[in-house]
């Protein structure tokens, strides 16, 4: 279980500093986490595979190939405000 000096040491290694008032809610906070995890130790667990992945789905990618890529004239041609070589687009930071 946390006590107050389990607290402190947990707080000082993650760097963080915290008020007086505010342990009473984390130590109980804590304690019922690490209760909640004595509670799934409980389950029996022998003959379940451990997980890789959080899902059944494999990527389905596809094999790169070699295409055709259409000229610089042709992508430029549609686009609202170009120089010839690049797009222009309004600057987004200063």
């Amino acid at each position: 279980m946390i006590d107050k000096e389990s607290l402190q040491k947990i707080a000082h290694l993650a760097r963080l500093e915290m008020p007086e008032t505010a342990e009473k809610e984390l130590i109980d906070s804590l304690n019922s986490v690490l209760t909640w995890m004595e509670e799934l130790n409980e389950i029996n667990t022998d003959n379940v595979k451990p997980l890789t992945h959080m899902s059944l789905e494999i990527n389905a990618l596809r094999e790169d190939k070699v295409i055709p890529n259409i000229s610089r004239e042709q992508g430029l041609k549609n686009a609202p405000k170009q120089d010839g070589e690049y797009f222009r687009v309004p600057k987004v930071m200063e």
